[in-house]
């Protein structure tokens, strides 16, 4: 927790647990949480107060207590004595700790001058229009962030096989259609979730890795990959159906021409949790509005599918696209499944929940691309962080897989160098680069 930046992350965090437990209980939540930091900050300082009276009405017993005190705290704390499974009895941390979080204060406002000064830098802004994307000329170019899709759902860990299943199916299945796909590993500046410093780390060649260094960056003029597209003459979107708000950075630093949120996409159906609509309603109302019609222009799109957001459950089922329609076909399916409650209640629940809504999200996007792909789409899929660690456990990176498909094999030829995987699952030997390498390798592929 940064005391500088973080305070920002309680509004979203709050919508996260309404999404996933309803308005009831996230307020009992909250009250609950915020009584308990009331108690500690008052209670506190009066038994702190309290103590120092008794101490100084009786300095010799206190003193002898204060001695044995100390010297059992360093016993236990030198031989590690512990009260429970991880539960030390007496740990010198806690001042380590809070000098910690002296040091981050410091370390936040210091990084403040040195990242504006990146943002300014930036020799790829200066391209002219006529040389941007010229490999791309002609082509829908959308990019899919699928919510929590990280490593630990392709490699190392229980839930591998079944996903990785699903992505050989899903390869199969683009192949016999006659699009190809190359897959590799982004490494992204979050965990676990604020989704949005991922998003602006790949659009804007920078490592965003924190709420004060995103609003910088938004507040500025940055070469964005979507300011990249629409200078280059494309129609660009975004479509992000859990946002309900306005998003001044949408137009102001994105540059989008569009943006579609859960307010005009025309949904009719049921909510699932936390994702308002299902991916499938999301990407189909992105292409009635974008990708058919005879004013149909090349279009440049990002779009959120937000189907496998915590807390997973419950998940919608794959429709037929003809039938998809205001999204009222999806109505009772949220009945069907299981709620949060009862999916997090069972034993290894939650990796169960997070598999299943990952193989949905995936097997949405490739039934996508074989339905509304032309030899003129091209996607790039990938994650914006790995999920919580309730299933990712400790110690687990930050990797998240990343994939380019495509029907025109010049656009695959234009990246054969980046010694990416064939087909949608990546290989433990698959490259890892940092999320903010992209923008600048992706421009310099597909640019004149």
């Amino acid at each position: 927790f940064n005391p500088v930046s973080d305070w920002s992350y309680l509004g979203p965090a709050y919508g996260v647990l309404r999404d996933s437990i309803g308005g009831p209980g996230a307020v009992i939540a909250v009250i609950t949480a915020g009584s308990a930091v009331v108690a500690v900050v008052v209670i506190l300082p009066l038994a702190v107060r309290r103590l120092v009276r008794l101490t100084t009405a009786r300095r010799g017993v206190a003193a002898r207590f204060v001695t044995a005190f100390g010297v059992g705290w360093f016993v236990c704390t030198l031989i590690g004595v512990q009260v429970g499974p991880h539960a030390p009895l007496a740990v010198a941390s806690a001042a380590g700790a809070v000098s910690d979080q002296v040091d981050r204060v410091k370390a936040a406002v210091k990084d403040q001058a040195s990242f504006a000064a990146t943002i300014v830098h930036d020799p790829l802004s200066i391209t002219p229009p006529a040389d941007l994307l010229t490999g791309l000329r002609g082509k829908d170019v959308v990019f899919v962030f699928v919510e929590s899709y990280g490593r630990v759902a392709v490699e190392g860990s229980a839930l591998a096989p079944g996903i990785g299943a699903v992505l050989d199916a899903g390869t199969e299945s683009l192949r016999t259609a006659g699009f190809s796909a190359r897959t590799g590993y982004l490494t992204s500046p979050t965990f676990g979730g604020i989704s949005w410093l991922a998003h602006s780390t790949l659009q804007s060649g920078l490592w965003v890795d924190s709420q004060l260094r995103y609003d910088q960056l938004v507040a500025g003029d940055r070469f964005t990959l979507s300011g990249a597209f629409k200078r280059a003459g494309w129609r660009t979107v975004d479509s992000v159906p859990s946002n309900y708000k306005e998003w001044p950075e949408g137009p102001a630093f994105y540059h989008y021409d569009h943006i579609y949120d859960a307010h005009n996409v025309g949904y009719r159906g049921p909510s699932f949790a936390y994702a308002n609509m299902p991916d499938q309603y999301t990407l189909s109302a992105f292409a009635r509005s974008e990708l058919t019609g005879p004013s149909h222009v090349p279009v440049m799109a990002e779009i959120d599918l937000v189907s496998s957001h915590t807390p997973w459950a419950p998940l919608p089922r794959l429709v037929d696209w003809n039938r998809v329609g205001d999204g009222s076909v999806f109505n009772g399916m949220p009945e069907q499944g299981l709620s949060p409650a009862a999916a997090w209640d069972q034993p290894g629940g939650a990796g169960a929940a997070y598999q299943l809504s990952i193989g949905y999200s995936m097997s949405t996007m490739i039934s996508f691309v074989q339905t509304y792909g032309t030899k003129d789409l091209v996607v790039v899929a990938l994650g914006d962080h790995q999920p919580a660690t309730i299933v990712t456990g400790g110690g687990a990176s930050h990797d998240v897989p990343v994939t380019i498909i495509a029907k025109d094999p010049a656009v695959l030829q234009r990246i054969s160098a980046w010694g990416w995987q064939d087909g949608l699952k990546p290989m433990p030997q698959t490259p890892v680069w940092p999320m903010d390498a992209f923008r600048n390798r992706f421009l310099t592929a597909f640019d004149r």
